[in-house]
């Protein structure tokens, strides 16, 4: 696995240091790395189906209806 070097700020650091086992500390990183960027990613699918949906417009129950049977029949 390849190392990557990053600076801490100084009171993250002393926290780390007061809070986190030495062997324990690169799991925990990666673990807050790993949900930030779920949220990261959740936050740029939220923001490009806002832009999606301001293109297309809504559609009324009847047409989502309409359009699924369209669909349905073009793929028999």
């Amino acid at each position: 696995m390849p190392k990557v070097s990053f600076i801490l700020d100084h009171d993250v650091q002393e926290e780390m240091i007061r809070l986190i086992p030495p062997r324990k500390r690169s799991r925990v990183v990666n673990e807050a790395l790993r949900r930030e960027l779920l949220l990261r990613k959740r936050a740029f699918a939220t923001e490009r189906l806002r832009e999606i949906r301001e293109k297309i417009g809504t559609m009324s129950g009847r047409e989502i209806v309409e359009a699924l049977r369209k669909d349905r029949a073009r793929r028999d």
